[in-house]
């Protein structure tokens, strides 16, 4: 190996609301070609658009990511978009010595107890995915999406498991907080972030007792359609 190569890395993708393995693509062959090892996520619910969503909990979606953190065979860069957040805190105390790195995109940890909509109604098997104007209202930046991306988003879009968004989750290892993490920030500034960490903000307060590293990758808030080969390349730095 020549002197300063980096080693390659085993890298977990886990997408956000509404997607499957297929919203890495672009990400994942960059990665691929840089020489690391990659497997990308579908989870349990998300597989097609009549997959069955009733039942489907938050531990079934950390189960499936420790999952593979655990078949990957040594420790991985576990890579969670958006409110696969907080898959990545309930796998990290689970599974701490798996991981090597988590890394949120535009996402960030959550604290025991917590939960991304708690008030979803109890009977509410799933979560369509809202109109755009409605994303961009909640703070879903669709900046450097043009009209075929949206269309092809929408084409392929599933309804989310409401059971994940809804349940809080339970965290009791202290270990999770040994695992570094670095947060690529994109509808946000990242000093904007850290100040909140501070502040102990519900959504990033848990990066106060962590090691954290801190990436400005200005653009919407799915990089990994609008900034691939950028987000590919912070992603490997990360390695």
């Amino acid at each position: 190996m020549e002197s300063g190569a980096r080693t390659p890395a085993t890298f977990v993708l886990v997408p956000g609301f509404w997607l499957g393995s297929w919203a890495w693509e672009e990400v994942e062959s960059a990665l691929r070609d840089a020489g690391h090892e990659v497997e990308a996520l579908t989870l349990p619910g998300l597989g097609a658009a009549d997959a069955p969503r009733r039942g489907i909990r938050l531990a079934d979606h950390v189960r499936a990511v420790a999952g593979a953190v655990a078949g990957a065979g040594r420790p991985v860069v576990l890579v969670v978009h958006s409110g696969a957040g907080a898959i990545a805190s309930g796998v990290a105390d689970r599974l701490p010595e798996g991981l090597r790195r988590i890394v949120y995109v535009d996402s960030g940890p959550l604290a025991d107890g917590m939960a991304i909509n708690p008030d979803l109604a109890p009977d509410l098997d799933e979560i369509p995915l809202p109109s755009w104007a409605d994303l961009e209202a909640g703070g879903s930046s669709l900046e450097g999406l043009d009209e075929a991306r949206l269309a092809e988003f929408r084409r392929q879009a599933v309804p989310h498991p409401a059971g994940p968004a809804r349940d809080r989750i339970r965290l009791i290892n202290p270990e999770r907080h040994r695992v570094p993490v670095t947060m690529i920030t994109c509808t946000m500034r990242s000093i904007d972030v850290a100040r909140m960490a501070k502040e102990g903000h519900p959504f990033f307060g848990e990066l106060s007792r962590q090691q954290v590293d801190y990436v400005d990758l200005p653009t919407g808030h799915w990089p990994m359609w609008s900034r691939p080969a950028d987000l590919a390349t912070a992603l490997a730095a990360q390695a």
